[in-house]
């Protein structure tokens, strides 16, 4: 049985390729919901009703026993019900992680905390919920960046040191902050070279220990998966940009698929 990690678009690929290079040898497949992109300007109701079809497809048609939503927006408006809803009555055996709490736990510590993130993500206060609970007397700026997801699924990287400028400037005098989209690890040495005193939490650098740590923790799971490092992709949408930004990624000709889901 396989990992599966699902994604909007091209974050995804970041967070697998961080997440192969430190546990390579299981089976990983990946989906790319890339017709429905941005999510982060998509309804909660679309952006649930999405990635339940995903994780429905990842698990019944790709066999995966554990699904990694690499998406805080997904994560935000589908993983509590498809958790506590979806899950036990379709695949009660397999499991769905987010990754909104893993990030949140590398922040404990820290007083004064940024955070930058989907229009989506930002309304939803999610961020600031978790803190509480993980961290009460924490507080929380967030400043959402809509213009970001497209930039980089564009190519815009010309006018990116522009953007971030002005989206980072409210944020100063934050000691750490939370890059909340698993985009924006693109742009991590730019973010660190604006802000050279912040302590910046990056998706793509977490979530492999988080990964490990959770298989250590569960090896009901653990013991199910197959290990013979295999990496498979699936898009809803495909642009010769994407495929060239996968193979930039994973140096190597990646195959890409196209379904319908």
């Amino acid at each position: 049985m396989k990992i599966g990690i699902f994604d909007s678009g091209l974050g995804g690929l970041l967070m697998m390729r961080a997440i192969t290079a430190a546990l390579d040898q299981y089976d990983y497949v990946y989906l790319g919901d890339t017709a429905y992109l941005p999510y982060g300007a998509r309804l909660n109701e679309l952006i649930y009703e999405r990635t339940q079809k995903c994780i429905d497809w990842l698990m019944r048609e790709q066999n995966c026993v554990l699904v990694i939503i690499a998406c805080n927006t997904a994560t935000i408006a589908a993983l509590r019900q498809i958790q506590q809803e979806w899950l036990p009555a379709h695949f009660p055996d397999r499991r769905v992680l987010g990754i909104v709490v893993p990030t949140l736990e590398c922040a404990v510590g820290a007083k004064n905390i940024g955070l930058i993130g989907t229009t989506a993500t930002v309304a939803s206060k999610v961020y600031e919920e978790e803190l509480r609970k993980i961290t009460p007397n924490a507080k929380i700026k967030s400043v959402a960046t809509p213009l970001l997801v497209p930039l980089i699924e564009n190519n815009g990287d010309k006018y990116a040191r522009a953007i971030l400028s002005d989206y980072l400037a409210p944020l100063d005098d934050v000691e750490t902050l939370i890059l909340g989209c698993t985009h924006y690890p693109i742009y991590n040495d730019l973010i660190r070279e604006l802000m050279p005193h912040t302590n910046i939490i990056s998706q793509d650098e977490i979530l492999p220990l988080k990964l490990i740590n959770y298989l250590s923790r569960h090896p009901e799971i653990e013991c199910r998966l197959t290990q013979n490092s295999s990496q498979a992709f699936y898009v809803t949408d495909s642009t010769q940009g994407y495929i060239n930004t996968a193979n930039k990624l994973f140096d190597k000709n990646v195959i890409i698929n196209k379904i319908i889901i």
